[in-house]
């Protein structure tokens, strides 16, 4: 395994431990909360 390899792993845990903490976020957020932040990055061209 080369360096880059290793790198490349790294990135993916720290990818997908960011989307767990998103997504566990997300679940607390209010019926409101959760449509403010649809439209906030709707708005924004984060989401389609």
């Amino acid at each position: 395994m080369s360096y880059r390899d290793s790198f490349s792993q790294s990135d993916d845990y720290r990818r997908t431990m960011l989307i767990k903490q998103l997504e566990h976020s997300i679940e607390q957020l209010s019926l409101q909360e959760l449509e403010a932040l649809y439209y906030d990055m709707q708005v924004k061209g984060y989401i389609g």
